[in-house]
């Protein structure tokens, strides 16, 4: 795989059993890019590995005044040089290249898991835990990933010197060949403790990384509660908690390189003095004492590979566990129902939620009223297929029978649309925010009106100083902050009405507009939507008296049904959520069984049947 090939056609399946195991995965996927990388890197630390026999039979022919070894000596020192210069080039493309690609491939996989689970993935993983999986920790994984090949390059070059020093100076050899694997593995009963100590700061990085997030996104609100010198006193604590962590896991890995550098200056010391008495005795050579010092002295590159790969398997590791922890989540229900066993499944018709009993009929505009808005969020979530705790007593939500979890991906997305009661705009302009892949029946100043985005269209228009005066090519700033909270909400559900799903589901689409614009974009969304299958989520009796019908859910289950005024004539409960009643009043709601929560249950077993 070159770089000129990215994006990857398929990024593949990965394993996410650990974090370990995600790294193996990655490997085995760049099994091309390692081995060239391991061919080069071989070619390259070989040609350092020679040098020294190049310099020891030159000086050995200076001492014996033999012009042709001279000779043969600035030959192979040429040679070595070629093979270094040449090695380290290539050896330094393709581990950028293995990085790069690593890194491309680790970006995609988050990519395709955030698609797959849209809004649902920051309930389940905190917002700053995916910025730092999606930033650093892509990094550092791509990191390891290409240090492996020059590590196992060094590791067999290693082994090549020791076994070379025994076959060409067995007096000098054996104590190299005893002394390199020792200087390799001293670091092994220092990693542990490396190890945890680098746990331990990208868990405090990603915690400051979380409560940077959540600051800046909620800035507005802390602004207006003045909670501005709170927070950042939060993160002040937060970021020396990481800076205190980053210097003990510093120290040591500076422990760690001064062992690197310590026990080979040892060992050098150690070759020399011995060496030296073996030529004095007249039993090695001088170039031979030469070959063995220079090729002990330069064994030292090839070590620092040692250590590399254990800081970079340190750090990768926990980026890796989080990144795994990411891709494991996933938006499988138990699939219920049968839907078209003989061929592809095709979705159409009635939306029904088995775990609540929300049923909402194909081609009408249904308001579900839910007195907790979290639990009206997980409901808009779970009808749209992305449930927050998917699980086997989570059964999928059927549209016309077919389980959307037996959908693929695209066809349910496209199936049904969930705007959620918090939507994000994206930077661009207006043209470009409304250009989203829909049916092509509904015209973007068609949902522009019935979203009632007259003023916003007026400010834009009077924003847009280079546009002469288009609203459609003004710029909207990142996530709409430039507007009113209203404004926003108003110009996301522009965007649902344009896509045109079959299913289209709200959550509070007008929670934070005033009664009169409210009254009107409800209108707006009965009269566009009509013969479409539409689900709102909301509890004011504005939007409510737009619906065909009313769903109480009560206690995470469908209670009644009806339009909105018999729900109000017939369901305590249902008034008491919408109109707000005391707790006084409450006391008269009737206990199940009663003939109100009969009729109810009548009219639900009716539907379901």
């Amino acid at each position: 795989m070159q770089i000129r090939d990215l994006p990857y056609a398929d990024p593949g399946t990965p394993d996410v059993r650990s974090g370990t195991w995600f790294l193996v995965w990655l490997g085995r996927r760049q099994l091309g890019g390692q081995l060239r990388s391991l061919a080069w890197g071989l070619l390259h630390y070989a040609g350092i590995a020679g040098l020294p026999f190049g310099i020891g039979l030159a000086v050995q022919a200076v001492v014996d005044r033999d012009g042709g070894r001279l000779g043969l000596a600035g030959v192979l020192l040429v040679v070595f040089g070629i093979a270094i210069a040449a090695g380290d080039t290539m050896l330094h493309r393709t581990a950028v290249t293995n990085w790069i690609t690593a890194a491309a491939r680790v970006q995609q996989l988050l990519s395709r898991k955030t698609a797959e689970l849209g809004s649902v993935l920051t309930r389940r993983v905190a917002a700053g835990e995916v910025v730092a999986v999606s930033t650093g920790d892509v990094e550092k994984i791509g990191w390891f990933v290409e240090a492996l090949s020059r590590f196992a390059a060094s590791v067999l070059v290693l082994v090549a010197i020791c076994a070379g020093l025994l076959v060409y100076q067995p007096a000098l050899g054996a104590v190299v060949a005893v002394g390199l694997p020792v200087l390799a593995l001293a670091v092994l009963p220092l990693l542990p403790r490396a190890t945890r100590r680098a746990d331990e700061q990208r868990e405090k990085a990603g915690r400051a990384t979380e409560l940077a997030s959540d600051t800046v996104a909620g800035l507005r609100v802390l602004r207006g509660i003045g909670g501005e010198e709170l927070f950042l006193n939060r993160y002040r604590a937060a970021s020396q908690d990481v800076r205190g962590a980053a210097v003990r896991s510093a120290r040591m890995w500076a422990l760690i390189s001064a062992v690197q550098v310590v026990l080979p200056g040892l060992l050098l010391i150690a070759v020399v003095v011995y060496g030296a008495r073996l030529a004095l005795d007249g039993r090695i050579t001088v170039g031979e004492l030469v070959t063995v010092y220079g090729a002990v002295a330069l064994a030292h590159h090839p070590l620092r590979t040692v250590e590399e790969i254990a800081m970079a398997f340190a750090f990768s590791r926990p980026s890796a566990k989080r990144a795994a922890r990411v891709l494991a989540l996933a938006r499988t229900t138990t699939a219920t129902g049968t839907g078209d066993e003989g061929g592809e499944l095709q979705a159409s018709g009635d939306l029904y939620d088995p775990l609540t009993g929300v049923r909402a009929p194909a081609g009408l505009f249904t308001a579900v009223v839910c007195g907790d808005p979290d639990a009206a969020g997980r409901l808009a979530d779970r009808l749209g297929g992305h449930p927050a705790d998917p699980g086997p007593e989570h059964a999928s939500v059927l549209l016309g029978g077919v389980p959307l979890d037996a959908l693929p991906l695209e066809a349910a997305r496209t199936a049904v649309l969930v705007q959620d009661k918090d939507p994000v705009l994206l930077s661009g302009t207006l043209r470009e925010l409304l250009d989203v892949p829909a049916s092509g029946a509904v015209r973007a100043g068609d949902a522009l009106a019935a979203a009632r985005c007259e003023d916003v269209l007026d400010a834009l228009a009077q924003a847009s100083v280079d546009t002469g005066g288009d609203p459609m090519r003004t710029r909207i700033t990142e996530r709409g902050r430039s507007l009113s909270g209203g404004q926003r909400q108003r110009l996301a559900l522009a965007r649902s009405l344009v896509a045109d799903p079959e299913v289209l589901v709200l959550d509070e689409p007008t929670s934070a507009v005033d009664a009169h614009t409210e009254t009107r974009v409800a209108a707006g969304i009965a009269g566009l939507r009509a013969g479409a299958t539409t689900v709102v989520l909301a509890s004011s009796p504005l939007l409510l008296d737009r619906a065909d019908r009313v769903v109480l859910v009560h206690d995470g289950a469908a209670v009644a049904v009806g339009t909105h005024r018999e729900l109000l004539a017939r369901e305590p409960r249902y008034r008491a959520v919408v109109t707000r009643e005391t707790d006084e009043e409450l006391a008269a709601v009737p206990a199940p069984g009663d003939a109100l929560e009969a009729d109810a249950l009548e009219a639900l077993e009716g539907e379901s049947a």
